[in-house]
This record gives C-alpha cells, structure tokens and sequence, in this order.
C-alpha cells in the first residue's frame, strides 16, 4: 500500500509540473494566461525611451536657487518715504534738558547771609533758603575741672568704670561730656544709667539752644544753569549739594 501511495503521488506531481508549463496545452489543459497585450500595442516610440543618470548637488544647488525669492525692486514711493524718514531724524529737535532739585545744609544765621550774598546776580527763582530750625542739643556733663591733672584722674576713674567720654569743648572746658542729646529727657535718662554705675558728680546742661536754621534749595539746576552756581560753593561751608528728598 506504501509502495502505491509513492507512485501516486510521484505521478500527481508530474502531472502539476506538466500543466503548469502549459505541456498539455495541446489537449487542452493549461493554466489561463495573465498578460494584457493590449497595453504593449497602446505605447508611442518606445525606442526613444532613454534612462538618464542624475547628479545630486547640481539638483540640490539647482533647486535652492530656484526657491529663494528674487529681491524685490525698490519703488519710488518707497524710496520717497525713506528719505522723509532720514530728514525728520536729522530735523528733529535734541532732547529738553533735563532738571534735577539739589540742596544742601542746614546753615546758622550767619552762613544764610554768606548765601544770600553770593546768590545775589542767580535768576529770579533758582535757589532758595528755607527756614530749618536748628534744634538745641543737650549734654550730660562732668566738670568744670580746676586743671588738666583734675581731668586725667577723672577720666582715667571713668575708663576703670567702663563709661564712655571726650572732652566738651569750648566754653566747658575743663570738662568731660558722658553724651550729647536732642532732648533733655533723653539725656536725662542716660544720667540715670550712669548713676548706677556709681557716677555721681555729673548733670545735665544744655549745650546749645535751638536756633534758627536754613537749607539751601535749588528746585530745577540745569546744565545751563549749573556753572552759574558755582558761585555758591565757597559760601556753603564745606557743605556740599544733595539731590531733595
């Protein structure tokens, strides 16, 4: 049985090989043909057809050249208004110059004359002298000491009690100042602090009143007018000029 199923399918693929060749077309079988002749017989001078290497940069650098926009032509009226442009730049008035407010002190009663004085040939409202009160200063004192050994041995019992110090000064002189206040109670109470750190000999004295004041003002220094107060400067004594607050 073996044997007859080798045989027949040994012949089963004959047979296939035979028809699929179109050996047995002569009988009648064969496979059916899958060709479309009709397309050969549509083609125009098919020995013209030629196949043609192409070069990639010269496509490439072809392409580019043929992307890029070509620059468009400058028209009068443009041109025109360039031109407008460019004159009323260089017609243009420079900028305004500009203002800045200064000031400077306060000045006792003898400086403001100095100031008035100096100021005198300024414009009509380019400076100033505002009233600033000077307000008094308050000290808590130690003296007057008979003489400069008095004031050593004084100073060298303050340093061994840690109290800070310096000589007053002036008409206080010899004296010792333990602090300079804006107020009384202020200085007041530091002599209270000093009291319990065993001193016992100073007081509170004041040391200047207050007075009248005056700050110097220029509202709107331009550089046109800032050599003009040069003039000032060797009236302010030694103060020198701020921008206003």
């Amino acid at each position: 049985m073996l044997r007859l199923a080798v045989i027949a399918l040994l012949l089963a693929n004959a047979g296939y090989y035979a028809w699929s060749q179109g050996l047995l077309k002569d009988w009648g079988f064969a496979p059916e043909e899958q060709t479309e002749p009709q397309r050969m017989n549509q083609q125009i001078r098919p020995e013209t057809l030629q196949i043609l290497r192409v070069n990639p940069s010269k496509t490439s650098s072809s392409s580019s050249s043929s992307s890029s926009p070509p620059p468009s032509p400058s028209t009068p009226g443009t041109a025109t208004a360039s031109a407008d442009v460019a004159s009323s730049a260089a017609s243009s008035p420079p900028p305004a110059d500009t203002a800045e407010c200064l000031q400077a002190g306060v000045f006792d009663e003898r400086q403001a004359d100095a100031l008035r004085t100096a100021a005198a040939n300024l414009p009509p409202g380019s400076w100033l002298l505002e009233p600033t009160p000077i307000p008094g200063r308050w000290m808590v004192y130690m003296g007057r000491f008979e003489d400069l050994e008095t004031l050593d041995r004084k100073r060298a019992e303050l340093r061994a009690r840690k109290v800070d110090h310096d000589r007053a000064g002036g008409t206080l002189e010899y004296g010792l100042s333990l602090g300079r206040f804006s107020s009384k109670e202020a200085a007041e109470r530091e002599l209270a602090n000093l009291g319990n750190k065993g001193v016992r000999t100073a007081r509170v004295i004041q040391e200047r009143p207050e007075s009248p004041g005056f700050t110097l003002r220029l509202p709107a220094v331009t550089d046109a007018l800032r050599p003009q107060f040069d003039a000032l400067r060797s009236a302010m004594a030694g103060k020198t000029l701020r921008n206003c607050a």
